[in-house]
């Protein structure tokens, strides 16, 4: 018998052994078939199943990403269109004041001091346009003495290394006063002297500047610009007498450029509450006028400054001086008129101020100030020394109440040693925004 055979009858040997020995009820070979076929059916089921799931969470998956895209484009233009409306603000400041001499009760007065509408422009993180227009007096007309001029036109760029550079009309970083003059902002109801006789306030000009702040809080800046032009000095006005150089700035209408001038401030803010600081501006100011006596003549201002705030208390010191070169020749063909051109005039000031009362929706404090400003210090000829103007000495005394953020209600009475028919009380009411 050979092998093969044998081995056949082994294994049916053992199978039908197996169903013989099998008790009833056992699983046969048909039933284990029968299963395991089962088993691939419910397998290819599932399996059936699992991929109906996938194609459902597939699609699922897909308009759950639509309905997140939709959302976030809706989110985004939302946000751009709040910073288009946010990128362009408008703002404002005026002043109203009362004034009564107190020896001559009948020039009391009321007047509209200014009106002041600003507007700025964000074209984006880096780059901003700034205005602002002034309307003084009320009135404005050929018969009014009132007047409407644009006091500040120019773009500002911000620079990668975080420098500045801004060109166009701005006003010049001379003095405290001259760069953040609204009337929340000052003690007094009025503008102090030395602010508006010797630094005329507000004083712009046309040019380029570029500013930075160092790592020691030192905040710089410079710039090139129009300056003065001594071609429009009256000598017959009253005006250059009570401020120099506001009867011969040029404000930026058809300003004469023959000669430009530079200036320079530098402000140091690394101590809490302290402010000490610095400017100067110089440059020619004949504007090459033909036949004028004046054209080698130059103007130079400077000042020198300090604020200190801690708790109540906010003081306040500031000296300035200017000069005009080269007025000699001038004022000998002007012999007799009232108003030459002096060599020097400065002026400074103390004030000290302490808030008294303060509740979330009011402030109440008090200061006193003390100016010391000469228009007229000094001529370049002895023969004007009869021109020299003493030293004018006033003392303001008077009250600030803070209404929320934005409103000042002002009084203060001011006393002039020199003159006391100049003594006065002021109200004011004010508002910034």
């Amino acid at each position: 018998m050979n092998q093969t055979l044998k081995a056949a009858l082994f294994s049916a040997g053992i199978i039908a052994g197996i169903g013989f020995f099998a008790p009833a009820g056992a699983v046969t070979l048909d039933d284990l078939e029968k299963k395991l076929v089962q088993q691939e059916e419910e397998i290819k089921a599932l399996r059936d199943e699992l991929a109906q799931l996938k194609v459902a969470q597939t699609v699922q998956t897909q308009t759950i990403q639509q309905q997140t895209a939709v959302i976030e484009n809706t989110v985004n233009a939302n946000a751009e269109n709040r910073e288009a409306l946010s990128a362009t603000t408008v703002s404002s400041y005026g002043e109203i004041v009362y004034t009564r001499p107190l020896n001559s009760t009948k020039d009391t007065q009321v007047d509209v001091a200014r009106a002041v509408i600003a507007m700025s422009h964000r074209f984006d993180s880096q780059t901003k346009m700034v205005s602002e227009f002034e309307w003084e007096h009320a009135v404005t007309s050929d018969e009014d003495s009132g007047e409407s001029e644009v006091e500040q036109l120019y773009i500002e760029h911000l620079l990668d290394n975080g420098l500045r550079v801004k060109g166009g009309l701005f006003l010049m970083p001379v003095g405290l006063l001259n760069t953040s003059h609204e009337p929340t902002s000052y003690y007094g109801v009025k503008r102090n002297f030395v602010e508006t006789a010797i630094i005329p306030t507000t004083w712009r000009e046309v040019g380029v500047g570029i500013s930075g702040t160092t790592a020691n809080s030192l905040t710089w800046d410079a710039g090139l610009t129009t300056g003065f032009n001594l071609s429009k000095w009256d000598p017959t006005a009253q005006e250059g007498r009570d401020s120099p150089l506001a009867s011969v700035h040029q404000e930026g209408q058809l300003a004469r450029a023959s000669n430009l001038s530079v200036y320079g401030a530098l402000n140091w803010q690394d101590v809490p509450g302290l402010l000490l600081g610095a400017s100067i501006f110089t440059g020619q100011a004949g504007q090459n006028t033909p036949g004028s006596l004046l054209n080698e003549s130059s103007i130079t201002m400077f000042d020198v400054h300090g604020r200190y705030q801690a708790g109540n208390w906010d003081t306040t010191a500031l000296f300035a001086r200017g000069s005009i070169s080269h007025t000699a020749d001038y004022n000998a063909t002007i012999a007799g008129q009232p108003t030459p051109i002096p060599s020097s005039f400065e002026g400074g000031y103390v004030q000290v101020a302490y808030r008294i009362w303060k509740s979330p929706q009011y402030a109440l404090s008090t200061f006193v100030r003390a100016e010391r400003f000469n228009t007229a210090k000094t001529f370049s000829s002895e023969s004007f020394d009869s021109y020299i103007k003493p030293d004018t000495q006033v003392a303001t005394v008077g009250l600030n109440l803070k209404v929320g953020e934005g409103v000042v209600l002002k009084a203060d009475y001011q006393n002039f040693k020199n003159n006391s028919a100049e003594d006065r009380l002021n109200l004011g009411l004010g508002y910034s925004f």
